[in-house]
């Protein structure tokens, strides 16, 4: 059943997609995402209907990423309860991922959002938010 909106696939040119070590496999793995299909410039990695391809074909431009730039500022994914936020954000600077906002986190997006910002070396930030987050605009609990 379509669910209209949700987000079918996402596709990263990235400079190591055909390698399956480094920051990107590692995240996808410890979110519960698994390889669905590789080739020779990439691989595609499924979580249920939504996909991620990592890809680097003959048409991509090496290079870092820059999120000030115009275009895609991060990817934010929703990573567990805020123990499992915690453990990712942990574990990430042995797979090739940096902390930012180190002097507000976890709650660099905000009081009620709970989340690690993070980067890979090429520059791309993805944000993990834990799932007992308050989403931005409902009402807190706090008076």
């Amino acid at each position: 059943m379509a669910r209209r909106g949700h987000l079918h696939h996402l596709e990263l040119w990235r400079d190591d997609a055909a390698d399956d070590g480094g920051p990107w496999p590692w995240l996808l793995r410890s979110l519960g995402y698994t390889v669905s299909d590789t080739w020779a410039t990439g691989r595609s990695w499924r979580l249920e209907d939504a996909y991620v391809v990592l890809e680097s074909g003959e048409d991509h431009v090496r290079g870092p990423a820059d999120r000030r730039r115009t275009g895609m500022n991060h990817l934010a994914l929703r990573a567990g309860t805020r123990d499992d936020v915690d453990a990712l954000t942990t574990e990430a600077p042995a797979h090739g991922w940096r902390l930012l906002f180190t002097d507000t986190h976890p709650y660099a997006g905000g009081p009620h959002h709970y989340a690690a910002y993070l980067e890979d070396a090429a520059g791309f930030e993805v944000e993990l938010v834990a799932e007992d987050d308050v989403p931005r605009g409902a009402p807190s609990s706090e008076a």
